[in-house]
């Protein structure tokens, strides 16, 4: 009997004792790699051996990052939502995070944990990826420092042969299964930019808090045929995707909301948000330094989405173009500062039109002003803010919603008194609603609110006789200065 030689492939112990020879000889080699080579030449020689001995390996891996240039990666966020609802007994750690609005638990893949999934027979290896990388020298109270940030990423592994069935199948698969679980369980989110956003000393990003705001079309003091107008014309928005690339304009629609203080701005836009199930990213352009900062935090949101810049007019000044804006340069020139405020109307507008507004699709963009008269007419025309939407002072059919919905009465006895003085004071429904909410019983809160618009109605006409006596003494006092400029010239002459 002959015995088989001990490098035959096919025995056990030849095939280990050769991998081990490899294995020792591979470590010799990047020693000794390591000690006589340049830094800078090590990394691509290892790149190079790496890309060699993946030519005989039968494994193919996908790596899918967070982010995408500037914007966030769409199938890391799938892969994120997806992950988290398979179960693996190769995960031995998971993070966990309950908000206490929400009703279910949140859970994702902890860093370095490995999942194993199937699919039409093809199995897939799944790694999360986390680790700490610098992202550049800064200066911080004399000292340089090295900044850190996280880099995250999935790494997706598979048989080569089965590369077709993954691109194709498995990662459309992957987002329709990840847009199915979210819309399930969706909770609404308000953004705003947080510490990790582009203001000074941050560097990206939004921060998210769950929006409980319980604002609905129903709740809402309009009048009824602005609010049917305003829910028809979101219906058609939503419904209109292959409308808006068909007629080649980005799939978006401006809103503006303008009126006094407290006729239900915010909670229109509220409202907006529970309808369609959209979340809210609130916009504080006076924090902003630059129009590269607003073009970081744009291509940041996500579809299905409302952008809000609340009280426009007072958050920056854009009402005129040129004047303000040399005129404080000027100034800051000559005491020796450089402005740093930086975004421009150009800029802003390009932002809500131009060619950084199609970044993202099904957005609703919503402005809310107190005077729409200070508002640059750029702003205002269509393509930008399509809709304008007056938010008035309550009116009897606002005032009956409001009866309804705090103190549960439909009709009562001074409901034609409390109408009749509605329309000629100029009452919000917040000022409304704050005498409902005075008292539970509603012939004690109802005679209040007469007492209410009553007394504010005699506060009106004073200030109106005021302002009329001080507008005729001001043109008695112009009469009278004009006078005596006419006589001083007679006496000049």
């Amino acid at each position: 009997m002959v015995t088989p030689p001990l490098n035959d492939s096919k025995n056990p112990i030849a095939v280990a004792e050769a991998a081990l020879s490899a294995a020792t000889s591979v470590m010799v080699v990047q020693s000794v790699v390591r000690t006589f080579m340049p830094p800078e030449f090590q990394g691509f020689l290892f790149s190079g051996i790496r890309g060699f001995l993946s030519r005989f390996r039968s494994e193919m891996t996908m790596v899918i990052e967070q982010y995408d240039g500037y914007a966030q990666n769409e199938l890391f966020r799938a892969a994120q939502v997806f992950l988290a609802a398979k179960q693996s007994p190769s995960m031995t750690r998971m993070r966990v995070t309950k908000s206490p609005k929400e009703n279910h638990f949140n859970l994702a893949m902890d860093r370095n944990q490995k999942l194993e999934d199937t699919f039409h027979g093809v199995k897939l290896k799944w790694v999360f990826v986390s680790r700490q990388v610098d992202s550049g020298n800064r200066v911080h109270q004399g000292r340089n420092s090295t900044a850190k940030h996280e880099e995250q990423y999935f790494e997706l592994t598979f048989d080569k042969k089965h590369r077709e069935i993954v691109v194709k199948s498995y990662l459309p698969f992957l987002i329709d299964e990840a847009k199915s679980i979210k819309q399930g369980k969706k909770t609404l989110k308000l953004y705003t930019p947080g510490s990790n956003g582009p203001y000074p000393g941050a560097s990206g990003a939004w921060s998210p808090v769950n929006l409980d705001h319980p604002a609905t079309f129903q709740t809402l003091a309009m009048d009824l045929e602005l609010k049917k107008k305003i829910m028809d014309d979101l219906d058609r928005f939503v419904r209109r995707r292959e409308y808006y690339r068909r007629v080649g304009k980005a799939w978006k629609r401006g809103y503006l909301l303008y009126g006094p203080p407290g006729t239900g701005k915010s909670s229109l836009v509220a409202a907006m948000a529970n309808y369609l199930n959209f979340d809210i990213y609130d916009l504080e352009l006076s924090g902003l330094l630059s129009n590269a900062d607003l073009r970081r935090l744009l291509v940041e949101t996500k579809n299905q989405s409302i952008l809000v810049v609340e009280d426009i007019d007072c958050t920056i000044q854009l009402q005129d173009r040129k004047s303000e804006t040399q005129a404080a340069n000027m100034n800051l020139m000559l005491m020796g500062y450089k402005r740093q405020y930086q975004v421009t109307l150009s800029g802003f507008l390009n932002f809500i039109d131009g060619l950084w507004s199609s970044c993202s699709d099904e957005r609703i963009i919503v402005f809310t002003t107190n005077h729409i008269e200070k508002l640059d007419p750029a702003l205002l025309r269509p393509g930008r803010m399509d809709l304008h939407i007056p938010m008035s002072y309550c009116t009897p059919c606002g005032f009956r919603l409001l009866s309804s919905n705090y103190l549960g009465i439909d009709h009562h006895e001074l409901f034609g008194q409390i109408e009749s003085a509605i329309t000629t004071a100029r009452v919000t429904p917040a000022e409304v609603a704050e005498q409902l909410m005075k008292c539970d019983e509603p012939e004690v809160a109802l005679g209040d609110m007469v007492s209410f618009l009553i007394n504010h109605k005699r506060k009106e006409n004073e200030e109106v006789i005021e302002e009329r006596v001080g507008r005729s003494q001001l043109v008695e006092e112009n009469g009278r200065r004009e006078e005596e400029s006419s006589e001083c010239e007679i006496l000049e002459e």
